[in-house]
């Protein structure tokens, strides 16, 4: 008898006891994105009323988009930061999956735009909610999608905008082996780091690279997720070379 317990496992999950969530933003010349990158363009190469059968044109509408590697919602890899590491085409298939966690600190966030995730705040999660499970992906809940601007910058052209604590990420990595990481703003690192003059470019996403992890960033919707019992899914294009690339990200959770 053929076995079809994954085929149960689908319908299950797409009955109303759970809970589908994007947490990808559109993809457009619109769409929010990394400060030092132009917005995508598109250039229209056949569309359906033009050309006949006799002229070998096929009834179709196709387009040629330029996009940045990291732009909008999307992955990175390893060899974005560190030429040795793994490209997109490496990244095995196991990896697109994990178990989800998301540590809500978009109440401090709101308070101050340069909060940075710390040690600490991961303990105190765990204090509430348990042990953050090897292998996880691990979101940093910010609320930040909401803004109209992911820069935040002051009068002085300072930007303003939260992220993790370098240590907090090794942290995650040698006491709980995470898997991956994620969050909303277009950084790893808080924006008071990365501007930071005389300082070390981009440690936390210097950091998550090396050790062969991937993360995803510019998220949405992660305040539509519970703080346990999700699993989120990751596609990309298994591209040669790839450093990043848009990303379609998603959960499912039990619904409420």
């Amino acid at each position: 008898m053929a076995d079809t317990r994954l085929w149960d496992i689908v319908n299950e999950l797409k009955g109303p006891g759970y809970k589908w969530v994007n947490l990808t933003h559109e993809l457009s010349p619109e769409t929010p994105h990394w400060f030092g990158f132009a917005p995508m363009q598109g250039d229209l190469l056949f569309d359906y009323l033009e050309g006949t059968p006799e002229d070998k044109m096929a009834p179709m509408r196709c387009h040629q988009w330029s996009v940045a590697s990291q732009y909008g919602t999307h992955a990175d890899v390893p060899i974005h930061f560190h030429g040795d590491g793994r490209d997109m085409s490496q990244i095995t298939e196991k990896e697109l999956m994990y178990p989800m966690v998301v540590i809500d600190k978009s109440a401090e966030c709101e308070a101050d735009p340069d909060f940075m995730l710390t040690i600490d705040d991961l303990k105190a999660w765990e204090e509430e909610y348990g042990k953050i499970p090897e292998g996880s992906f691990v979101a940093f809940r910010t609320d930040w999608y909401k803004k109209p601007d992911l820069e935040n910058k002051d009068e002085n052209g300072q930007p303003h905008y939260p992220g993790w604590d370098i240590e907090a990420i090794r942290w995650l990595v040698e006491e709980r082996n995470i898997g991956a990481i994620g969050h909303e703003p277009a950084d790893t690192d808080p924006g008071k780091v990365t501007t930071k003059e005389g300082a070390y470019p981009y440690p936390g996403e210097q950091y998550i690279l090396a050790v062969d992890r991937i993360q995803i960033e510019v998220m949405r919707n992660l305040d539509q997720l519970p703080p346990v019992g999700a699993i989120i899914f990751i596609g990309f294009p298994k591209l040669k070379d790839g450093t990043g690339f848009p990303t379609r990200v998603y959960a499912i959770c039990p619904a409420e």
